[in-house]
């Protein structure tokens, strides 16, 4: 039986068994109406490849996609990459809050703020010394059924190989309960408009096998050398740029 909606909470009744969070409407929407331009386009221009879906057929719950971060167009290829009906959609993301775009040109028009929350993208907190507080937004929607996309390097990598993680993939795993997906993205280091078009690039995305917090954990690691064994099972299906 799904729990009552808290104080303040508001929920659009799906069924007489759950309960879908309001600000979960905009993303799924959206998702779905560029899956079917978005899917072709990577198929066609960037001779996409997706593996390893075979991986999420027996897991129960939501989970925490843990991908390697080679440029910003990543966040287009975990939901082109599920089904069109995929149980794991929509998918949420972190990204940093809008006052750290604030020198960035262009990209503080849309990055942060409204634009970001409508495709499902909020706002982590670095620098707290607390995951609790840091992660606060994505603790909320993780344990609300959302799954979370989650970038454990904190930036798109400077060149172009996967870099050391930060802690916060092993807490939000053990403070939800819910299991980390290893997700390899290649063949977007440092792409350029005329490579898409030109059908330069070969693009793969690959699903590893789930990973439980008290795995990650088991052994005594702290939240950052755990969040390297993810990025470890990342690396396993990774293909160095040759850029």
């Amino acid at each position: 039986m799904a729990k009552s909606p808290q104080k303040g909470e508001i929920c659009v009744i799906i069924n007489s068994q759950t309960t879908m969070p309001l600000y979960s409407i905009s993303p799924l929407l959206l998702q779905k109406i560029i899956w079917i331009p978005t899917r072709l386009s990577l198929k066609f221009f960037g001779h996409l490849k997706i593996t390893g879906l075979e991986n999420l057929k027996d897991v129960k719950t939501n989970v925490i996609f843990a991908c390697n971060h080679t440029s910003e167009l990543d966040p287009f290829f975990v939901p082109a990459s599920l089904g069109f009906f995929s149980r794991f959609s929509p998918t949420y993301y972190t990204s940093r809050e809008k006052a750290f775009y604030v020198n960035s040109g262009w990209r503080q028009i849309f990055y942060g703020g409204l634009f970001f929350k409508i495709w499902g993208s909020y706002p982590v907190f670095p620098g707290l010394q607390d995951y609790e507080k840091g992660l606060a937004n994505h603790i909320r929607i993780t344990n609300d059924g959302g799954n979370v996309c989650i970038y454990p390097e904190g930036g798109v990598t400077k060149d172009g190989l996967i870099q050391p993680a930060k802690g916060g993939v092993a807490f939000l795993s053990e403070r939800t309960g819910r299991p980390v997906v290893p997700v390899t993205i290649n063949g977007l280091y440092k792409i350029r408009a005329k490579d898409i078009f030109l059908r330069r690039r070969h693009f793969s995305v690959h699903f590893g096998k789930p990973i439980y917090a008290k795995d990650l954990l088991s052994a005594g690691n702290d939240y950052k050398s755990a969040a390297n064994i993810v990025m470890k099972r990342v690396g396993e299906k990774f293909v160095a740029p040759t850029i």
